[in-house]
């Protein structure tokens, strides 16, 4: 029997390819599930797949599945009602199965309206999928009513079967990095939260379950081991239990893992002591959900955080040289420029060094949802039309779309008019056990303003000035190769090349093998018309394609007639 789980394309394109790019974690874990179980299966990750029909066509048409299992998020559930319907045309015995957190809420919608599906599986997917496949595989068809945690047609009706209970050992599942490669984890599922805006409340059942920290680090270690070297920690509150994500830190340590990662927390579950193993450990940013300098609308939101709670993490978090992210939500019911200026002001008091900005939206399972259902009389057959996500604003009179872009254009351009001044007063910790560290996230943020996002938005006044302060900034608290590269790039820019030469000359006898640094030094020297020199550089990374137009270059000036 032949499976393809799949992540189909969203409807609308994204700034961000980020955004929308990863593969659920969910499928890894099915895959490998199933896999550990003898099964032929094949994860693909279509979510560039937009408008290739014919692409999609040939690789079903080669892979011939027998069950196709489609994960779907409210962006991407039209790519995967258009990749069913190509998939049932080709093969109409063809199995299609939708799981994921917008199936789990509207399979009855899903399964009125497109009979391409077959079945919803809702909730926990794993031992569910499991199940499904192991009835179609014994044409047991008429058994499949037997498995827990899924929705289907019976005698022309659309029922559910008894919920399945979710897992309760999560380290009984198989290890995905064992069968697959990828960049995103999780250490737990779940959230204890009661946040109005999003869905994780019901879909969890605000339980949270742990994996434990050798299954964790298992994992990646065995990414690490195919060429992995960064990592997204995509627990909803990877710092929820101090003792989980310290003992993480410290397995990472001891196996030497040469890794760096991202991870999400809240602002009231942040403790000094995590924070430092945490950094150790090669924590670069944690993402924080703000959402308003509002109290009033926090509490619309229930997020149930107070300012002290969010200074305190921001302050603790950059002063272990860990970037801080803030996320915030703007279009509340009653927004005013008033309530923006608010969050403004608590900009200006947390000083984030990175800062996303969205509009309330509403989505299927979360409680504000629920309630735009109960007063509006409307249904989920709303998902008919072509659109990702239902904006706050649009059911309710008091807010215009014209009003709401003129806030995100205000907070948007105020958060990055500040940013130099942020970046320039940040309070790092004197321990001398994080000096290395402190300097590696002053070059790292540095390289964001020079050669990075910052470097490219009109709003942020003289980036490059910006990050010199930090790459010389990072050189006084520990040598590091990515602030000499830093500084030298900037001379360059500048035309200054003598200079560029010396401080790239300088971090080359600190960092003699870095090809960064002799690449650059290699440029300046070439544009200085010392060729020989620049070769010299070069021939320690000749073979590399990406050296060779530069070895080349400088053997022609060389030797003409070569």
């Amino acid at each position: 029997m032949k499976i393809l789980l799949v992540y189909p394309y969203a409807q609308e394109e994204r700034l961000r390819s980020e955004d929308i790019q990863p593969v659920p974690i969910g499928l890894w874990y099915i895959g490998a599930l199933l896999k550990d179980h003898g099964y032929d299966v094949e994860v693909l990750n279509w979510h560039d797949m937009k408008g290739r029909e014919s692409d999609i066509e040939e690789a079903l048409i080669s892979m011939k599945p027998d069950v196709l299992g489609l994960s779907i998020m409210n962006a991407n559930r039209w790519g995967g009602i258009r990749i069913a319907g190509i998939a049932k045309k080709l093969d109409p015995s063809v199995h299609i199965v939708f799981g994921g957190p917008c199936p789990t809420f509207l399979w009855e919608h899903f399964l009125n309206h497109f009979h391409e599906i077959d079945t919803v599986v809702i909730g926990e997917g794993e031992r569910t999928f499991l199940q499904l496949v192991q009835c179609l595989e014994q044409g047991r068809t008429n058994r499949i009513q037997e498995v827990k945690g899924i929705a289907l047609r019976v005698d022309g009706r659309v029922v559910p079967t008894p919920a399945a209970p979710f897992l309760e050992g999560l380290d009984d599942l198989p290890n995905p990095a064992r069968y697959f490669t990828y960049s995103h984890v999780v250490s737990s599922r779940g959230c204890p939260g009661t946040c109005s805006f999003c869905a994780a409340p019901r879909l969890w059942g605000r339980r949270v379950r742990f994996h434990s920290p050798a299954y964790f680090v298992d994992q990646l270690e065995l990414l690490a081991q195919k060429g992995i070297r960064f990592f997204y920690f995509s627990d909803d509150t990877f710092t929820l239990k101090k003792d989980h994500a310290i003992n993480v830190c410290r397995l990472i340590l001891e196996r030497r893992l040469d890794i760096e990662w991202f991870a999400i927390s809240r602002v009231d579950c942040v403790h000094e002591e995590t924070l430092y193993w945490m950094r150790k450990a090669g924590c670069v940013q944690i993402s924080y959900g703000v959402e308003s300098g509002s109290e009033r609308f926090r509490a619309f939101l229930k997020k149930n955080i107070t300012r002290e709670h969010i200074r305190n993490a921001f302050s603790k978090t950059v002063s272990h040289g860990i970037l801080p992210r803030a996320y915030f939500i703007y279009g509340f019911p009653g927004e005013t420029w008033d309530t923006i200026q608010e969050t403004i002001d608590l900009i200006m008091e947390i000083k984030p060094l990175s800062a996303v900005f969205y509009i309330l939206d509403l989505f299927p399972g979360t409680a504000l949802y629920q309630e735009f259902l109960n007063n509006s009389g409307l249904s989920d057959d709303l998902w008919l039309e072509p659109m990702e996500d239902i904006m706050y604003w649009e059911t309710d009179a008091r807010l215009n779309g014209e009003q709401i872009l003129a806030f995100g254009t205000k907070l948007r351009a105020f958060f990055h008019r500040a940013l130099p001044e942020f970046a320039g007063s940040m309070t790092l910790s004197p321990s001398q056990d994080l000096k290395r560290s402190h300097a590696d996230f002053l070059s790292r943020l540095g390289m964001t303003f020079s050669h990075g996002e910052y470097s490219r938005n009109p709003d942020i006044p003289d980036p490059d000035k910006t990050a010199e302060s930090l790459f010389k900034r990072s050189l006084e608290l520990h040598p590091n190769a990515r602030a000499f590269l830093g500084i030298g790039m900037l001379r360059q820019k500048r035309g200054a090349l003598d200079q560029a030469v010396e401080v790239l000359s300088q971090g080359l006898r600190r960092f003699p093998s870095s090809k960064p640094l002799s690449v650059c030094l290699s440029v300046s020297l070439m544009n200085m018309g010392a060729f020989k020199e620049a070769l010299q550089h070069l021939q320690p990374f000749g073979q590399d394609q990406d050296i060779l137009p530069y070895v080349r270059e400088c053997l022609a000036r060389l030797d003409p007639s070569s």
